[in-house]
């Protein structure tokens, strides 16, 4: 698990061993087999209460030992940079746990939705889980599930059946039985399309396939039927007539979930810059995981989105329903999902020092989703307003274009984005500022900002606007000094007013080479400015001392003429 990354908090709870595991829990690690070592078992469980067991006190209760992973998912959660196959892998295995009731007894979870009809009560279709998959916590209301074009449904289809009692009215005994009941068949719906349809069972896992992306509603429905022999026995004298008749029923059930269909579709600019550095650009319409820079390597970009994996706490429980009488028992199958959401961390390149230079990013401005993802969830969640990052710029010093790789936060679902279109690349070039000082006083100057191609000496204008492709947006360049964003003009000339001696440094800030042909690099220039390099600086400066040292000379002057009259030998003469 060398991309795991564990959450680690300030402070673990210690708490009592008293206070034991609450049922709602997950499994106590170690404690069953689902195809999962016992390090990879402890990751799952956030959503679990995170009151963490000293190695002492879990060694008296359970008689065994802790890994150092188990230790820490006790007293918090553990994070991930790509979306584990651990959630799948576990969901599949456990499924096998969930079992229906029999004809007398119907299991459903709490939240199923129950149908009923003449001999079939408490009917349900539901949905178990559907994987490969990522809830998405993008913002406080808006959580979608988004799955892989190819996958696998999971379903729990239960029902009990009503035998009517059997009665006797004088001479006729009328009495009932079942003959037979099924699960006829199962369909697998996108949509108002049926994808898929197979003979029926209590426990279906349906392979899908799909060509459409985006938003779609997934139904799963069964057909349940029933048969049962009725048996009128009359009896008149000491003879009797048996009358035998057949009663059908059936009902359909169903269950249903929104689904967004995740593919990757990422539009991809390339650049060249001067120096022989290599540029790329991505953009998919959606959250997105990683770009391979090149292969065999490490070089890589990744967005501000992050995993965990956690239960889907619907199935925590079930319920056993007879004719009489209702029961709920802890579930003995508990399908856990991968989660994503965006972190604290943000936006990285690895290598972290001397990998690729993150240039830009951008995206939807969203709200923090930290108070949407229910209890018991410590992750490192963004707290305030993010960007989405569905669009990264990034530079390097080698990008191999024919190996780039786009990783989606839903696993196995990857692409390998070429140039996107005519247009798409970028020749990066120099671009020469100079800054000089034209007009001065004693109090202010003028700066005046040239800007010039680096290769044909052509004026580079920052005013109007070009909208970049990738973001829809007017982008502009501009120059940055003394706090002051200015723009020059159509000979590439920008002039600025200061009125503070010192050293200025002029920054030209490129419009992005998305939205610009031909683009720039960026560009500085330094000048400096003190009112003592003017003559009339020098004669202000003089007049302002002379002013400030007048009341000093006047003082100087007059204990100067003091002293001499109160000096007996000042020369003064007594009569």
């Amino acid at each position: 698990m060398s991309h795991v990354r564990v959450a680690l908090i300030a402070g673990l709870l210690v708490v009592s061993l008293a206070a034991g595991i609450a049922t709602a829990d997950p499994p106590r690690p170690g404690s069953e087999d689902n195809g999962l070592s016992q390090n990879e078992s402890a990751t799952l469980w956030s959503h679990d209460t995170d009151q963490y067991l000293t190695q002492a006190a879990y060694q008296h209760a359970y008689d065994s030992d802790r890994t150092a992973v188990q230790q820490v998912a006790n007293g918090t959660d553990i994070t991930f940079t790509r979306p584990p196959a651990t959630a799948a892998t576990w969901t599949r295995n456990d499924f096998t746990d969930l079992t229906a009731g029999g004809t007398d007894t119907a299991v459903y979870p709490p939240h199923a939705n129950l149908t009923g009809s003449t001999y079939i009560e408490d009917a349900h279709a539901t949905i178990f889980a559907v994987h490969p998959s990522t809830r998405g916590h993008l913002a406080p209301a808006d959580d979608p599930l988004y799955i892989a074009p190819n996958g696998t449904v999971r379903g729990f289809i239960d029902y009990r059946v009503r035998v009517p009692d059997g009665r006797s009215t004088g001479a006729t005994t009328t009495e009932w039985s079942l003959v037979d009941h099924s699960v006829e068949r199962v369909r697998l719906q996108r949509d108002d399309d049926v994808i898929t349809t197979q003979g029926g069972t209590h426990t279906p896992t349906i392979a899908y396939q799909t060509d459409h992306a985006g938003d779609a509603t997934l139904t799963l429905e069964a057909d349940i039927q029933v048969r049962l022999k009725r048996t009128v026995r009359t009896t008149t004298g000491d003879a009797s007539t048996i009358d035998v008749s057949y009663a059908t029923d059936s009902v359909t059930v169903s269950d249903r979930i929104q689904v967004d269909i995740y593919t990757l579709t990422a539009s991809v600019h390339h650049a060249a810059y001067p120096d022989g550095d290599d540029g790329v650009a991505v953009f998919q319409s959606g959250p997105w995981q990683e770009l391979m820079l090149a292969a065999e390597s490490s070089s890589r970009v990744r967005g501000v989105w992050r995993f965990y994996t956690a239960r889907d706490t619907n199935w925590d429980t079930l319920v056993q329903s007879t004719h009489t009488d209702q029961t709920t028992v802890a579930s003995d199958a508990h399908p856990v999902y991968v989660h994503t959401y965006p972190s604290r961390i943000g936006p990285r390149t690895e290598p972290v020092r001397d990998g690729p230079e993150r240039i830009d990013i951008w995206g939807q401005r969203r709200p923090s989703p930290a108070g949407s993802l229910g209890e018991n969830i410590t992750i490192d969640v963004v707290e305030d307003p993010y960007t989405t990052t569905y669009g990264i710029a990034v530079r390097a010093d080698t990008i191999d274009r024919d190996a780039l790789r786009l990783t989606g936060i839903v696993r196995g679902v990857n692409a390998s984005p070429a140039v996107s279109a005519p247009g798409a690349e970028r020749q990066l070039r120099a671009s020469n500022l100079t800054a000089t000082v034209v007009e001065q006083s004693s109090s202010e100057a003028t700066l005046k900002l040239t800007l010039r191609d680096g290769v044909t000496d052509a004026p580079i204008v920052l005013t109007g606007d070009r909208r970049d492709p990738l973001r829809g947006t007017p982008q502009r360049g501009y120059i940055a000094v003394a706090d002051q964003r200015i723009r020059t003009n159509e000979s590439g000339v920008a002039y600025v007013n200061i009125d503070e001696p010192g050293i200025y440094t002029a920054t030209y800030h490129p419009e992005p080479w998305l939205s610009h042909d031909p683009a720039y690099v960026r560009a500085s220039a330094t000048t400096r400015w003190h009112p003592l390099t003017t003559i009339e600086g020098w004669v202000a400066l003089i007049i302002e001392v002379g002013w400030r040292l007048l009341p000093f000379a006047v003082m100087v002057y007059a204990g100067t003429r003091l002293l001499r009259l109160l000096t007996p030998n000042s020369g003064f003469t007594h009569p």
